[in-house]
């Protein structure tokens, strides 16, 4: 199915959601930041719009330019925006329904016409696409929204461009429910090399956590890129989220906002883990704990064992562990409380702002 020729469904609603939060998290940073050039590559599009008029990443990303152009003229910013689409009526579609959101909103159309804001349509085939794309994603911050089209674009070769990359966000939506199917033909295979019995050996419901772990496996060590999975169910299919940064406030802005589409696991618009049926207790099985108390349970260990000594291990911990650092000043909080840590601040101090902007490193003393 054409997803561009039928209104958008619930689970393409929500991976448009996540994309436009993301934005929203992410442009400020790099608006209010040193650098003068600020690069968003949607290599996707699609139309812009659905059938019934709800926006498109294309147009989701441009409503949040529009928002923060007071302070892109201000700063003095550049914003290159660059859209994609292969289909060529498509194409048509994205360039008229971008261009008639520009004319409704006058002062974005000037800072297009002043060229603040330099939008870039193409309708190029992906592989002939990245080799430009690479090299000023290599350049510059950059934001890539990738919308698989095909097993090709996830390809190893355009895989290992982007995680050692330094400079670069992505969200790549991917079919895993695709995988899951063809995953071990040929043609599949020479493409992406995953093992695919080993993601078969969880449940279906699990299967784009499944990848998402093999595809950390092929980042190279020497890079700091972190990949993180949000699953999406679109009936008995699984899609997902692929994200991928290597700065610590990327991976915590993506992580609040995933948490936020679903603030029993922050991985998922279901309930992967079946977490609700743990809240209820059974008089013939042990209670099993939700990933929050799971969570919590192994922060409290490498606590109180003193493996994590202060905020900024607790914070980086806590990331690597797919948590929100909200969570963690929770746990410390209660720790605090129960007289099994001290430390010398008036809370616990486990935010970015605090532990990198302000410098402080607080230690977490064992008892009072």
């Amino acid at each position: 199915m054409d997803l561009h020729r039928h209104p958008f469904d619930e689970g393409t609603i929500t991976k448009l959601e996540i994309f436009e939060a993301y934005t929203k998290e992410w442009l400020p940073v790099f608006v209010m930041g040193p650098l003068k050039h600020i690069c968003i590559f949607d290599l996707f599009a699609g139309t812009g719009r659905d059938q019934k008029g709800v926006a498109g990443s294309p147009i989701r990303i441009l409503q949040q330019i529009n928002g923060t152009l007071e302070n892109i003229i201000r700063r003095d910013k550049r914003i290159y925006l660059w859209l994609n689409e292969y289909d060529k009526d498509k194409y048509s579609l994205l360039c008229d329904c971008c261009k008639q959101y520009i004319e409704e909103n006058n002062q974005l159309k000037i800072a297009v016409e002043k060229e603040i804001v330099k939008i870039k349509y193409t309708y190029l085939d992906f592989a002939d696409l990245f080799p430009q794309v690479i090299t000023i994603i290599r350049r510059f911050p950059s934001l890539v929204f990738l919308d698989q089209n095909g097993i090709k674009f996830l390809s190893d070769q355009y895989f290992n461009e982007l995680v050692t990359t330094s400079t670069v966000d992505f969200l790549y939506f991917v079919s895993s429910s695709y995988f899951f199917r063809f995953g071990e033909r040929p043609e599949f295979m020479m493409n992406v090399q995953i093992d695919m019995q080993r993601a078969k050996d969880n449940p279906y419901k699990f299967i784009h956590r499944s990848l998402l772990e093999q595809f950390r496996e092929k980042i190279p060590a020497d890079s700091n890129m972190k990949l993180y999975p949000f699953s999406i169910k679109k009936g008995t299919n699984i899609y997902g989220i692929i994200f991928g940064a290597s700065h610590p406030l990327a991976v915590d802005k993506f992580l609040n906002v995933a948490w936020k589409k679903n603030t029993i696991n922050g991985e998922a618009n279901f309930d992967i883990d079946e977490d609700l049926s743990k809240s209820q207790l059974s008089l013939f099985e042990e209670k099993k704990p939700t990933k929050k108390e799971a969570f919590t349970a192994l922060l409290r260990e490498k606590i109180l064992k003193y493996e994590l000594r202060n905020n900024e291990e607790v914070y980086l911990f806590t990331l690597d562990q797919g948590h929100i650092p909200t969570q963690a000043a929770d746990v410390l909080r209660q720790l605090k409380k129960e007289g099994l840590i001290s430390y010398d601040a008036p809370s616990p101090l486990v935010t970015y702002e605090q532990i990198f902007n302000n410098h402080r490193i607080i230690e977490y003393k064992i008892g009072k």
